[in-house]
């Protein structure tokens, strides 16, 4: 982070950790207003997630920002290259595709210069990179907005006068929407591309000048355009069909794609992917997904692409991707799926928490842990893993807006990979965390703190799961080839880390050679979790059995009830 700014200081070119910043002023702008702009999204489709996929855009071009500061120390050119291409790769939807366009276009001027001159042109340079990224370009969007900014600052100045001015005129932009695109006017609401563009440039205005803007609310102060002004900064519309309700300070329409907003459905699947593939091979393929669709959006370059466009035959624009070079990160979103989604959530009654555990769980014992914990539980079935849906499903019903996810198993990790996905495309923030076994589950379960930063929540569970060594005792079904040697029907089974360890005749003794084994390499804590149908005296002779042999080790045991393995030890 760039040190802080003192009284009157203005910064006189954006250098490296200026860049920095941006990017977490930037993420945190958005993350504030990610919901009121999610519900002004009608254009080009009404699916609420214009401020969900402004907000991953931003997260991805803020990660990759960080990454080549742990690496080294970046110059500013590096940095803000750093950003551009974390955008290129995590660009979402329409307006996070554009969005990454803008910051190429900055970043190939703020490489040779970063003083207020070279971000006027920086943003002259955005503006047109973006348009011409669009295959049919439409006022009183994100594009007019960037034009406005752009032309806002024209003939240069001092680096904070350029981005105050770029700023203003996005901002008096942004209000005129609602009269340059009916659909915007119909609702009575501005561009959520172009106000999610106004709290960049607002995140842009307090790092080079230590102050918030005036007008830090994106849509605050909008005058004119569709209707008379009232009071608060309210635009005032006609009642759109299907009613409107207040939001901050625009009025929002519900976000099912009916006759509220543009009065006909257009095509049902949104497409995105990355593309390895040459300029000429480009060219070609705009001219096809332009037959096949809508809302085309390619941007990049050097041989890298992100591709975006609305059709009805999501698999003619991935074939598309195939003959023009290397498509990967294939998303499709169904968009009547996406809505139904949102509905069946928003069905859940309330106000979404901000943020909730799912854990998947081996028993009945364990669920009621867990749930004891705050988790949304998934039951576990010996030899019937829970399904993608099933995943998925659980992630909407912890109605949160910030899901951490723990398969708890190493054979689940590309399921739930696949359900956090999905969950994301519905506009929830996931973060998987890839624990395999329900002990590395609970080791994070312990350390979640929900008052905290999603990231710093996060990389506290993980660090806790992946300090927590596990093992696992089972009985062997038949006979078989192991790490171990082989083993006969019947014999336990002491597997350590996921690979056969120990092959023994006993529960009792099987488990005290596998404790042995994993407390050899150290250890501090010792979570035993038992089923329903494992010994009784088991787990208290093994809390013995640490006692007299690991002074400094404590131990706790969880009853997982029916339906787990006999045994589940994790070391800590």
């Amino acid at each position: 982070m760039s040190r802080a700014l003192q009284p009157d200081e203005e910064l006189v070119e954006l250098d490296a950790a200026a860049v920095r910043t941006w990017c977490v002023r930037a993420l945190d702008a958005l993350g504030r207003e990610r919901e009121e702009i999610d519900a002004i999204n009608v254009y080009p489709v009404a699916d609420g997630d214009t401020g969900t996929n402004l907000y991953l855009t931003a997260e991805a071009a803020h990660e990759a920002v960080e990454a080549v500061f742990a690496a080294s120390a970046p110059d500013a050119a590096e940095a803000v290259r750093a950003m551009a291409h974390g955008a290129l790769l995590g660009a979402r939807g329409n307006s996070g595709t554009i969005l990454a366009q803008l910051l190429r276009g900055m970043a190939a001027v703020l490489a040779a210069g970063r003083d207020g001159d070279h971000l006027a042109r920086a943003l002259a340079e955005a503006s047109a990179a973006a348009r011409r990224a669009v295959a049919h370009p439409v006022e009183g969007t994100v594009l007019t907005v960037a034009a406005a900014a752009a032309d806002g600052c024209a003939g240069g100045g001092t680096l904070a006068e350029v981005a105050a001015r770029a700023h203003e005129g996005a901002r008096e932009a942004l209000a005129a929407t609602p009269g340059q695109l009916d659909v915007l006017g119909r609702a009575g609401v501005v561009d959520a591309g172009g106000r999610g563009l106004v709290a960049v440039l607002g995140a842009l205005v307090e790092t080079v000048t230590g102050r918030a803007p005036d007008h830090a609310g994106d849509a605050s102060g909008v005058r004119g355009g569709a209707g008379a002004v009232g009071g608060a900064g309210h635009v005032h519309v006609p009642t759109a069909p299907g009613g409107v309700r207040l939001l901050g300070d625009v009025r929002a329409v519900p976000t099912a794609h009916d006759e509220t907003c543009d009065g006909e459905a257009g095509p049902a699947y949104e497409v995105i992917y990355l593309l390895e593939a040459e300029d000429a091979a480009v060219d070609l393929l705009r001219a096809r997904l332009d037959a096949l669709g809508d809302s085309l959006v390619v941007v990049g370059g050097d041989g890298l692409w992100n591709v975006h466009v609305h059709v009805d035959d999501a698999g003619a624009a991935v074939e598309a991707g195939v003959e023009a070079g290397r498509p990967h990160r294939i998303r499709v979103t169904h968009f009547a799926a996406a809505a139904a989604a949102a509905a069946r959530a928003g069905a859940g009654g309330g106000e979404r928490a901000q943020r909730a555990v799912v854990a998947v769980v081996p028993g009945e014992g364990l669920a009621g842990l867990c749930a004891e914990a705050g988790a949304t539980t998934v039951r576990s079935r010996p030899g019937e893993p829970p399904a993608g849906d099933e995943l998925v499903e659980a992630i909407r019903r912890a109605h949160a807006r910030e899901v951490v996810l723990l398969p708890n198993d190493t054979e689940l990790r590309q399921t739930a990979a696949a359900a956090a996905e999905r969950a994301r495309a519905e506009g929830i923030r996931v973060a998987l965390i890839p624990t395999r076994a329900a002990v590395q589950g609970i080791a994070a379960l312990a350390v979640h703190e929900p008052d905290r930063r999603f990231d710093e929540d996060v990389v506290a569970m993980t660090a806790a799961a992946g300090a927590t060594r596990y093992a696992e005792l089972a009985v062997a079904e038949r006979q078989s080839f192991t790490s171990a040697g082989v083993c006969q029907a019947g014999d336990v089974l002491g597997l350590i880390e996921g690979d056969v360890a120990v092959i023994g005749a006993d529960l009792t003794e099987t488990a005290r050679t596998v404790l042995d084994r994993m407390l050899s390499a150290g250890g501090e804590l010792v979570t035993l979790v038992v089923a329903d149908d494992t010994p009784p005296g088991l787990a208290a002779d093994l809390e013995r059995h640490v006692r007299r042999g690991y002074l400094a080790v404590d131990t706790t045991t969880y009853h997982a009830g029916a339906g787990a393995p006999p045994l589940l030890i994790g070391v800590e």
